[in-house]
């Protein structure tokens, strides 16, 4: 354990001009004073970790130190391996850098642990878009991904969804998402607007001119996605259906609607009844698709409120129980 916790330590110093104390040991996940104890292991073992004192101090290794990948464990380097996504690398155009950087990352491996890209490989095949969907690729996906990568500004035209209406924005593009195989452009509008999230395939033209703009460093792109995604999920969620579930009913509630949903509904869940039915109140979408929804729980489930809603119910399935009488 202290021994993985150390080379993980000579990595983390070997990939920065220098770190506090502070910030080693949130990397680590121990104590200051833990990290004052390894320092001084790796330097007693010949590691030239060096110490600056004072308010503004830290570590840092000296004398252009660097370690070698041979100390690379089996499972290490077939996770290494795993965290490439083949098929959305082909799409942004890298997949012969990336073939390039396996092989470099092989041969630098120990020969016992070569074969890691071939049994990663074997068990382990990501396949991103959904189910009943043909997947595509934007046909200007690869342009978008060279900016991203290059840090250029783009003029791009952008279809809207609303009325087709076609707008030019001039963006700073920051990082790519594939989401359930579609594409996800995350940028800043040109000249310090707020960031904002593009649909890939509406985008109309790209193009790249030689200017590059200043990354934000403090922009991290897994937490915008996630606060956007949740903002996005609940913004749709405009309507709200009173249900009464039994207990099969509450257990299939998540096979008929979406996660942020289901947890509202939870969250709302009154005692059970004599009959072990709860009362939930469950955010939709609108009627039309909690009907839908709501159709495959069958007798699991009785709509109380809105009344349209319920009435629409009981007419289905009068004229279900006709059509099976």
């Amino acid at each position: 354990m202290r021994a993985a916790r150390l080379i993980k330590m000579v990595l983390l110093l070997q990939s920065r001009p220098s770190m506090t104390a502070g910030e080693l040991a949130r990397e680590l996940e121990v104590s200051e004073r833990t990290v004052t104890r390894d320092a001084q292991a790796l330097s007693e073992a010949g590691v030239p970790v060096y110490a600056d004192r004072g308010r503004a101090g830290g570590y840092r290794l000296i004398g252009g130190y660097r370690t070698r990948l041979t100390g690379l464990a089996r499972g290490e380097a077939e996770a290494l391996f795993l965290s490439g996504v083949p098929g959305a690398l082909r799409e942004m155009g890298l997949e012969d850098a990336a073939s390039a950087a396996r092989l470099k990352v092989s041969a630098a491996l120990l020969p016992s642990v070569r074969d890691a890209s071939r049994t990663a490989a074997q068990r382990f095949h990501l396949d991103a878009p959904g189910w009943f969907r043909e997947p595509r690729t934007p046909e200007l996906l690869p342009a978008v991904a060279d900016a991203v990568w290059d840090d250029r500004v783009v003029r791009a035209r952008y279809r809207r969804e609303e009325a087709g209406a076609e707008v030019e924005r001039e963006l700073e593009p920051y990082g790519l998402v594939l989401k359930a195989g579609v594409w996800y452009l995350c940028a800043r509008v040109a000249g310090g607007g707020t960031h904002r999230v593009y649909r890939i395939d509406r985008f109309t033209g790209v193009e790249a001119g030689g200017e590059r703009f200043v990354r934000d460093e403090e922009f991290d792109l897994p937490g915008f996605w996630e606060e956007r995604a949740e903002q996005f999920a609940r913004s749709i969620l405009r309507a709200e259906v009173v249900l009464r579930l039994s207990p099969a009913g509450l257990r299939q509630l998540p096979y008929a609607t979406d996660p942020a949903s289901v947890r509202a509904a939870r969250e709302s869940a009154g005692e059970p009844d004599g009959e072990g039915w709860v009362t939930v109140t469950l955010p939709v979408e609108s009627e039309d698709i909690a009907f839908g929804q709501l159709f495959g729980l069958g007798p699991e489930a009785e709509v109380v409120a809105p009344a349209a809603l319920r009435e629409r119910f009981a007419e289905a399935a009068l004229r279900l129980a006709d059509r099976y009488r």
